[in-house]
């Protein structure tokens, strides 16, 4: 990391004087370095870095190595579609021990069979694997199909016969299980996500998107959809995280993303989860030191830090007047200024990392709990989260801790008598519905277009209308009551014909824009109380970090920051 921060420092220096170490007098015609002026160079930059001039000197001269290496990759690239890609050889494969870099020139659309059979000729080495952003590349797929580009940085990797054997099997199986959870958790949440509720909640349990007191959302069905997707890959991306699987999370985070997408804009700054998930998404990148993510760490983190300030208030006053304190979301903010300083030092900006570690460290002396303290919650019955969240809340104060715990409980408990209030308010409502002669589909249906009001769920049911008219308009909607009504009061209770409106009718159905997932089936009841599983049954469980892997970073970043440049990591 040191090495990679001092050259993004000296390239820094360069771009502000707009120097091209590429172009002569620094790179005479037949590639090779401008002696004078390079050391000319390092001299005037060794006081500003405070580096000794040979250091300064030979990471300049690989700074310009690189330049004109990728120079020439560029115009054969464009020549040739010969691509150009960097070699990171295990430290005893490499032709020349002292340089880190070597390259390879290859077409984007072989396997990347032939690319390991060229570097295990090339480097004596046996057996081999290659790794690209974290992720190993299968053999039998092409290079551009597994995001490879002009210039990409590939790990090379040595591994033994067994292993070789071992790791092929693991990783089949590895990416077999990924797959299979991702269309397992796609399948579950779309299930919840078609439910609105209206059957019995004792045996058909779903999802209802509330605000942070409990009170419903009400939000358009579609988008609806795509939101309980996105929070309920988000929910599983997080229990893989919990368990230290960072490669299997992201992929379940992404998916997340992708959902969230689909959103409107204005939801998603209006809660916070949007901006959590782009720090998770970050977190794992650390994890996994997926270090060329680091544009797209950037980028991410910038909307995450919008969405808090947007959902929080500038100074965290919608949150004060939401939640009466803002002593637990703090985590969140510190987990954003760590990840904020780590990239801001592989960037080079060792002023900005610093600044950023330091509102880092305030944050973490102020949330990081006296364990005696903890110990008279938990003897008060109260669970180790609750004592830590209860803490947070009240900046460490010990009685406040308790009567929020206990205000809190009593709080859900409330919410808890509420909601078994209404479904069962929900059941009666059907059911006498169901006793005026309607299916209990329909019964179902009727009630939860007209919000759980009776009397207009009947109107809904019953308006009067021709026989004829209310038989075409059904046909026309396939049997959907509520949009053949609809149907029929914009018509005047008279249609014409089915094939003059089939089209026109058909495009106004909900049913018609997404296909319906069954759920009656016990596979499909499986996979419910499968995702399920992952869901976190406290509202809270995001902000319950214990900030042990986030003391493990900031004592590296410290490391760093406080012994410069001059030692490699």
């Amino acid at each position: 990391m040191a090495e990679q921060n001092t050259e993004a420092k000296l390239k820094n220096l360069l771009k502000q004087e707009r120097i091209q170490l590429w172009n002569p007098p620094y790179t005479d015609h037949d590639n090779q370095p401008g002696q004078q002026h390079m050391e000319e160079l390092a001299e005037r930059y060794a006081p500003l870095m405070g580096l000794s001039v040979s250091e300064v000197g030979g990471a300049l001269e690989s700074i310009r190595v690189q330049a004109v290496k990728r120079g020439k990759g560029n115009k054969t690239y464009r020549e040739t579609n010969v691509a150009t890609l960097e070699l990171l050889l295990p430290r005893d494969s490499r032709k020349d021990p002292k340089s880190k870099k070597n390259y390879l020139e290859t077409r984007l659309d072989v396997l990347v069979q032939e690319v390991v059979d060229r570097i295990a000729e090339d480097h004596g080495l046996k057996y081999i694997k290659l790794i690209l952003n974290g992720k190993t590349l299968c053999v039998d797929q092409r290079l551009d199909e597994q995001g490879v580009k002009n210039h990409s940085k590939v790990m090379v990797l040595k591994v033994s016969d067994a292993e070789l054997k071992q790791q092929m099997s693991q990783e089949e199986q590895k990416k077999k299980e990924q797959n299979e959870s991702l269309q397992r958790t796609q399948k579950g949440f779309q299930i919840l996500s078609e439910r609105d509720g209206s059957e019995d909640p004792h045996t058909t349990p779903f999802l209802e998107i509330a605000d942070q007191k409990g009170n419903p959302l009400k939000i358009p069905d579609k988008e609806r959809k795509a939101l309980i997707l996105a929070m309920g890959f988000h929910e599983k991306g997080r229990s893989l995280m919990k368990r230290k699987q960072y490669d299997n999370a992201l992929c379940h985070l992404l998916q997340a993303d992708q959902q969230f997408s689909k959103c409107d804009s204005a939801l998603l700054t209006s809660v916070d989860n949007y901006a959590v998930l782009q720090l998770d998404i970050v977190w794992c990148y650390r994890a996994l030191e997926a270090l060329s993510c680091l544009d797209d760490g950037r980028s991410r983190l910038q909307r995450a830090e919008d969405c808090f300030l947007q959902c929080y208030g500038e100074q965290r006053e919608r949150l004060l007047m939401i939640k009466g304190n803002t002593g637990r979301e703090e985590v969140l903010f510190l987990r954003l200024y760590l990840l904020q300083s780590l990239l801001s030092y592989l960037e080079g900006n060792d002023g900005q990392a610093q600044l950023q570690l330091s509102k880092v460290e305030s944050l973490y002396s102020r949330l990081c709990l006296d364990s005696e303290k903890m110990a008279q919650l938990m003897a008060l019955g109260f669970s180790e989260r609750e004592a830590r969240l209860g803490l947070r809340a009240w900046s460490g104060d010990l009685e406040g801790a308790a009567n929020h715990i206990t205000s809190r409980r009593q709080e859900r408990e409330e919410l808890k008598q509420r909601e078994r209030q209404k479904r069962r308010r929900r059941i009666e409502d059907i059911s006498t519905l169901t006793e005026m002669g309607y299916s209990r589909s329909d019964a179902a249906r009727a009630l939860h277009c007209a919000e759980g009001d009776v009397r207009r769920a009947c109107e809904l049911l019953y308006l009067g209308f021709e026989r004829d008219s209310s038989e075409a308009a059904l046909r026309l909607t396939g049997g959907d009551v509520q949009t053949a009504t609809m149907l029929l009061l914009e018509n005047q209770g008279v249609l014409s014909p089915p094939s003059t409106s089939a089209s026109t009718s058909s495009s106004t159905s909900p049913s018609s824009e997404e296909p319906t997932t069954s759920s009656n089936s016990t596979e499909d009841e499986e996979l419910v109380s499968e995702v399920l599983d992952d869901i976190s049954h406290h509202e809270e469980d995001y902000l319950d970090l214990t900030l042990e892997e986030e003391s493990e970073l900031i004592d590296k970043m410290k490391t760093y920051l406080n012994r410069g440049s001059t030692h490699t990591v």
